[in-house]
This record gives structure tokens, sequence and C-alpha cells, in this order.
């Protein structure tokens, strides 16, 4: 039986297939329409996460900046005067208005405040740092005008937790170029950061850390009046006022008589309320005149007169004062010699006694 021809069987000579075609050089093949969509978006969503970088790395950058300007104390803006305290720094001047402020205030009203206070951020209100008078100047204003104005005070804002004695030293230093500062203002304000700051040793020290900026004799005139106020207990009420000199004199006196602290009180009490001319009055009494105690009641006489001389030597550094009285030779001038070695001093004394046995 033959075999039936299958109607579909047909062969077809083995034949070559042409390749794709290929785009020519420098154009781009077709794509469809979802292909043109997938790469757009995805070329979208690339220059998006792109420009996400960017504006984080400029976020990161200025925070960064914003943190150290801050360090550095250079953040300044407007802060209200109720958010403001003047609390944490006690303050060096002396009780009572500050005359200067009218001053102040005309200048601040013809040409506005040229140097901004300096606070420290605690939670929701502003630590006074620097700047005391301006602000007071500022409340005065706002007080006086009600002008919005002044209801607001520009303020260079510190970093929070700033060392103490930086603080103090940043007062100190600013006040030292101000005139008008006395030596009795400036022991009140060592005495003052020494309750304050529990780690340092005593009154000397303050002085030494506060005003390192200061030379050694002036240091020195400080350690003297911290000595007053230390010995008279709040007993003088116008520190601010007492000359140079005169404290000194008085503190020498102290020194030299162990029970003159407990006259001086007396005489100090018995003028509670007494102004500035008054309490000068006593101090100047205190150093010229003997006191006698009589029936636990204190009167002074005048000291008993002996036979001196006194005379003065002109010097490149300040005069000096010699006295010269029976038993006693009595050497003053403008000089701390408490920090003059100890083998120094003898060795000078010696040489002086000498020479007058020749």
């Amino acid at each position: 039986m033959s075999k039936k021809k299958r109607v579909f069987d047909i062969n077809f000579d083995d034949a070559e297939v042409d390749p794709q075609p290929v785009a020519p050089e420098g154009t781009e093949a077709r794509r469809g329409p979802m292909a043109a969509a997938i790469t757009e978006n995805a070329e979208a969503l690339s220059a998006r996460q792109t420009a996400e970088a960017a504006i984080r790395a400029e976020n990161d950058a200025l925070a960064h900046e914003h943190v150290r300007l801050k360090k550095a104390g250079l953040i300044t803006d407007l802060i209200p005067l109720d958010a403001i305290r003047t609390d944490k720094l006690t303050r060096d001047r002396a009780p009572g208005r500050d005359p200067e402020i009218d001053e102040l205030k005309r200048s601040i009203r013809e040409i506005g405040l040229s140097n901004p206070i300096r606070v420290e951020q605690v939670d929701d209100v502003f630590e006074l740092i620097q700047g005391f008078r301006r602000f007071t100047a500022y409340v005065e204003l706002f007080q006086e005008t009600g002008d919005d104005a002044f209801a607001r005070i520009p303020a260079g804002i510190n970093a929070k937790g700033e060392n103490l004695l930086r603080l103090y030293r940043r007062m100190v230093d600013e006040n030292l170029v101000r005139r008008g500062v006395s030596f009795g203002e400036m022991a009140q304000l060592a005495i003052n950061y020494r309750k304050q700051a529990g780690e340092v040793e005593g009154y000397d020290h303050a002085v030494e850390l506060l005003f390192a900026s200061s030379g050694r004799q002036k240091r020195s005139y400080i350690k003297h009046f911290v000595r007053l106020l230390a010995a008279t207990e709040g007993r003088l009420t116008h520190v601010d006022a007492i000359p140079r000199a005169l404290g000194l004199q008085v503190v020498r006196r102290l020194d030299d008589d162990p029970q003159a602290t407990g006259v001086l009180n007396r005489l100090l009490s018995a003028k509670e309320g007494a102004s500035a001319e008054d309490e000068q009055l006593v101090m100047r009494e205190f150093v010229t005149q003997t006191p006698v105690v009589v029936q636990k009641k204190v009167k002074l006489a005048p000291a008993a007169r002996a036979a001196k001389t006194t005379f003065r030597l002109n010097r490149p550094d300040g005069d000096a004062k010699c006295t010269v009285a029976d038993g006693r030779i009595e050497l003053r001038l403008d000089r701390d010699f408490s920090g003059v070695e100890r083998k120094k001093l003898e060795n000078a004394v010696e040489a002086f006694l000498a020479a007058l046995e020749r």
C-alpha cells in the first residue's frame, strides 16, 4: 500500500535568516511608550534623590555653623526684657542707681545700642552675663516711653553651661576698662565670686583668678580691700567711695593691732545708716588716733607724741616716706613687699643696719 502524501509537509530549503537591523550610529533605538515612561521616572527619581541629598548636606552645614557661632557667642537676637534674669552673677556695682545711666539712655535714643548685651539661655529664660547697665537703660526707656522699640534688646546668646570663672572674668575685664570702678567694688566682686565657687581656696585665690589680667600691684590693693570688707562684715555700706589710700591705711592698722577690728566695727555700728563721708570720717579717725577702751566703751584719744624725724626720698617708682622715732624706723612707699623673698628682705635689712653703724 502506498504511503499517503501529507498536504502540509512542505520542505523548505535551508535559508539564511537576516539579523535584526542595527540603528545607525549616534541614534537611539525606538522604544515603546512603557519603556520610555519607566526610563523617565527613574531619571526623575534619581534627580530628586540628588537634590534631597544636597539639601540635607546644606542643612547639616548650616546646623554645624549655627553651633559653632553659638559656642563663640556670635548669635544675636532681639530678646524680650521680661525674659531676662539678672541673678546669675553678682554685680560689681554699688547699690543704688548708677548716675551714668541717664547718659547711656540719651545715647541709645539717638544712635541705638552699638554693643549688644550677652545672655545665656536656660529653658525659656535668659540669664544676663554682660551688660547690666545697658539692660537697665532699656528697662527704664521702655517704662518711660512705652515704645515697643525698647521692649526687646539686642543680645548675643552664649553657649549654655559656660564656666562660672569665665563668666566672671568676662564681666571683670569689661568693667576694668570702664572708669570709676573702685577697689572696694572689685574686692566685693571677689568676695561674691568666692561664695559662689566652692572650689576656690580663699579670697586671695579668688582675686588671682578674677583679676589675672591686672598687674601684681593692683591685685595686691584689691586683696587689701578684701581684708577690709571681710573684717568689717558688711558694716561698710559705701565701699565704692572708699579712697585707695584710706583703705590701705585702715588695713595696715588692722594688721598691726589684732584688737583693732573690734574697735572699728563698734565705731561703724554706731554710725549705722551713715553717708559715705561719715564712714570715711570714722576710718580717718580710726587710723590717726589711738583707741582706748574704758568701761567697755570705745573712746578715741590722741596718740602720744614722741620726738621723731620725717623725710621723703624721691625715687623713679614713687616717693618713699621715712619716719624715724625712738626705737622705730618706718619706711612707707607705694609697693607691696609681701611678694619679696624673705631671704632677700633679710639681706636688705642687714645691709641697712650695717650702713648705719659705719
